[in-house]
């Protein structure tokens, strides 16, 4: 997989893609919400409920503003903590917690996904929405994941894909390689960051290729599942 960042610098990719989402924060959800249609709340809706495993305590990776976090606060006596290496993202996000009274049920702190500052066994589940092809390394940021999941712990990944069927795949393609960047950049004022997305779900392995990946840093049972005709994936695999 070929390194795909934000902007052409020296900086590593994570630097990158922190200060990408700092510049973007105050317009993320804007762009997030209308660019998809509305449609990233159904997909972390249904995300949730391969949470089969009754979660008390779970992990956001990647939470950007808490959205997934957010979604997964309905779910009954839960604890959830999330993630992220954006201050801007994680200001925004807490902002909204406190707006929806779920202090008591959502933390939010930054770190960094490759370097998790929990103990093994942590979490009954972790999400992850959007953010997993950032990780500058991805078995590590996966390895992480796996170690501070539980026994029978549960990870449901989403990450944008590209559906197969004619004529879906040609007006996506037109859509995400042309319309989206475009209006991204007039948005959010920042000519690099929707010009990137496009470019990292491009270079991003999916499929049988991701589930490998997961199979290699432990994970077992591990599906892939394609969500709204292939424009999104949702991967579920459990540590057991």
């Amino acid at each position: 997989m070929s390194k795909i960042t934000p902007y052409n610098t020296t900086d590593s990719k994570k630097k990158q893609v922190e200060k990408m989402f700092d510049s973007i924060a105050k317009r993320y959800d804007l762009l997030n919400h209308s660019l998809s249609f509305g449609m990233d709340y159904y997909w972390r809706r249904k995300a949730i409920k391969y949470l089969t495993n009754n979660p008390k305590t779970i992990l956001d990776v990647a939470t950007g503003t808490a959205d997934f976090a957010i979604c997964a606060a309905k779910l009954k006596d839960v604890k959830i903590t999330g993630i992220d290496i954006s201050k801007g993202m994680v200001n925004i996000g807490k902002e909204k917690i406190k707006r929806k009274r779920l202090e008591g049920v959502i933390e939010l702190q930054i770190a960094d996904s490759e370097n998790l500052p929990f103990t093994e066994n942590s979490f009954d589940a972790i999400t992850a929405g959007f953010g997993v092809r950032n990780f500058e390394n991805l078995e590590k940021g996966l390895s992480e994941m796996y170690r501070v999941l539980s026994k029978n712990g549960i990870a449901a990944i989403l990450e944008p894909s590209k559906p197969k069927s004619f004529p879906l795949k040609q007006i996506y393609t037109i859509y995400f390689n042309h319309v989206l960047p475009l209006f991204g950049k007039l948005i959010s004022k920042d000519n690099s960051a929707y010009t990137y997305l496009p470019n990292s779900v491009e270079a991003f392995t999916r499929g049988k290729d991701f589930i490998k990946h997961l199979q290699n840093v432990g994970f077992k049972s591990c599906n892939h599942i394609p969500l709204t005709f292939g424009i999104v994936d949702l991967y579920v695999a459990i540590k057991e």
